[in-house]
């Protein structure tokens, strides 16, 4: 009937797995080692602490974390009392940060120490004002009983209460349970709300793609749990089948071939330049043989694989990269490769169980014809609700239920999507989404600068690298150097212009638009 909703919470599927497989490793990192049982018991008592500190269902609560058993524990936590969770890139600056916490109504704060940096204050206050931006400030760090270094910050650990039990709130099935910040093409970042069912959908749904039986897996952990391919396709994912993670705080080709071979990983997820990577330290002394023994799985997304890798991780390890596509606001998955069939390099795939894909031109006209570029647009239980507090920007991107990607694609004669070019201007560096026009306004907060241009060029290991072309203001003298020294300083490091070119001019139509095609 109209109106009459499931009840459910994201959270359980942690809960599931903690009450059937209890004494199953969750997490791993190093040494230590946390059962569902314990991570279950710990997500109670963040969830305890948080509804104490007055948070209530619907109130929007941030997290900043590396790959860390701090991560699930605090995003089940939250999502335990019905809270929203808003999951940061840890490599945010404190402008930046500010800015997400005050665009999502963030009522608390969760951040690790060291992760971001924090800039102190001569009086020991966080520089961007964070106790400002938020009513609740928590430092999460490895000594729980420390003293918090930020004024006006509790340390975790040494706040949580000692009741281990929570009873998880339920919600209509619709409600939000996550917000994924996306610069989108438009320039300043929005927040793609993604419901219960969206993201446990999803979950659901690349277990049933990837044939994942319960306590059977073990991932190898390397892409970042605040991005939405890596808490889907790792952690809700492996959680719904009680699945080990093994995490890797910040990637590392030599660490990640140890832990393949020493913790018979299974299952493994990786933009193309870790594949890359895993693949150059296959060195002498490694048991390539057990590696490809244990491994099920390989998946890759951000960018298109070479097809040299796809070959050589085929012979080496055994396995065949499943390729896939999707977006922060497709939570993410829409489409991937066909496990058993042949692979077809730069196909993202078909469409995932429950979604469609179709593609369009401009006027949102369906285009039949294979082999004809369109744009990519999707449909089904994966589409966000909307973008945060932005309802002209959702009405821009969703018509009937579809929503339109921005990314441009071809569909052969067997239903395969091939992308052709991502949204217009996008770089992807490292599989990190760079959007110039961002990038562009910040450097024009400079005080020596008067007008930027920022576009991709090809880079060996990252893909593509973010350069910018700088027209200076009159009598400033400012360096190439001291520019790129000061976007390392202002944006995160996956953002700021490695490269910097002043120049008198910038290519423009006779309109004034920026010819960015004729820079490289």
């Amino acid at each position: 009937m109209k109106g009459i909703y499931r009840m459910l919470n994201l959270s359980i599927l942690l809960e599931d797995s903690a009450r059937n497989y209890p004494d199953r490793a969750a997490v791993v990192l190093g040494d230590r080692r946390l059962t569902y049982a314990q991570v279950d018991a710990a997500a109670n008592q963040v969830a305890n602490l948080l509804v104490e500190r007055g948070i209530r269902p619907g109130d929007k609560v941030a997290l900043s974390c590396p790959n860390l058993p701090y991560f699930p524990v605090v995003y089940y936590g939250i999502l335990k009392t019905g809270a929203v969770v808003v999951p940061l890139n840890v490599l945010l600056k404190g402008r930046e940060i500010a800015y997400h916490l005050r665009d999502s109504e963030a009522k608390a704060y969760l951040c690790f120490q060291g992760t971001p940096e924090l800039p102190m204050g001569a009086e020991g206050k966080a520089g961007f004002d964070v106790v400002d931006a938020c009513e609740t400030f928590f430092l999460i760090t490895v000594d729980p009983a420390a003293p918090s270094p930020i004024e006006g910050a509790e340390t975790l650990g040494s706040a949580l209460p000692g009741q281990k039990t929570f009873e998880a709130v339920l919600l209509p099935e619709t409600d939000p349970a996550v917000i994924l910040y996306t610069s989108g093409t438009t320039g300043q970042a929005k927040g793609a709300e993604l419901s219960h069912s969206n993201l446990l959908l999803n979950a659901l749904t690349c277990n049933r793609l990837f044939g994942s039986q319960p306590a059977q897996d073990t991932h190898l952990l390397v892409l970042p749990l605040f991005h939405s391919f890596g808490s889907t396709v790792n952690m809700n994912a492996g959680f719904a089948t009680a699945a080990t993670l093994v995490l890797l705080p910040r990637f590392d080709a030599a660490a990640a071939v140890k832990l393949l071979e020493t913790e018979n990983v299974t299952f493994f997820a990786g933009v193309p330049t870790m594949y890359w990577g895993l693949l150059n330290a296959l060195s002498a002394g490694v048991d390539v043989e057990r590696i490809a023994s244990n491994m099920r799985v390989a998946v890759a997304g951000g960018s298109s694989l070479p097809v040299e890798i796809i070959k050589e991780v085929k012979e080496r390890l055994g396995v065949t990269i499943l390729e896939g596509y999707g977006l922060s606001e497709t939570s993410p998955v829409a489409t991937f490769s066909k496990p058993g069939a042949d692979p077809r390099p730069g196909s993202i795939g078909v469409p995932i169980w429950g979604v469609e894909v179709k593609l369009i031109d401009p006027e949102w006209t369906t285009i039949e014809a294979a082999d004809e570029i369109g744009e990519v647009a999707i449909r089904g239980h994966n589409i966000m609700r909307g973008y945060y507090n932005r309802p002209d920007a959702t009405a821009e991107v969703m018509r009937d239920g579809w929503f339109r990607s921005g990314d441009l694609a071809r569909r052969d004669k067997d239903g395969y999507y091939y992308i052709v070019d991502r949204a217009k201007d996008m770089i992807i560096r490292g599989g990190f989404n760079v959007y110039p026009r961002e990038i562009e306004e910040v450097l024009m907060t400079h005080e020596a600068v008067s007008l930027a241009a920022v576009i991709g060029v090809p880079h060996s290991t990252h893909g593509e690298e973010v350069k910018a072309f700088v027209i200076l203001k009159p009598d400033a003298t400012v360096t190439e150097e001291q520019l790129v020294d000061w976007g390392r300083e202002t944006m995160a490091a996956y953002k700021y212009p490695r490269l910097v070119s002043i120049v008198e001019s910038l290519p423009m139509t006779a309109t004034g638009k920026l010819l960015k095609r004729e820079l490289s």
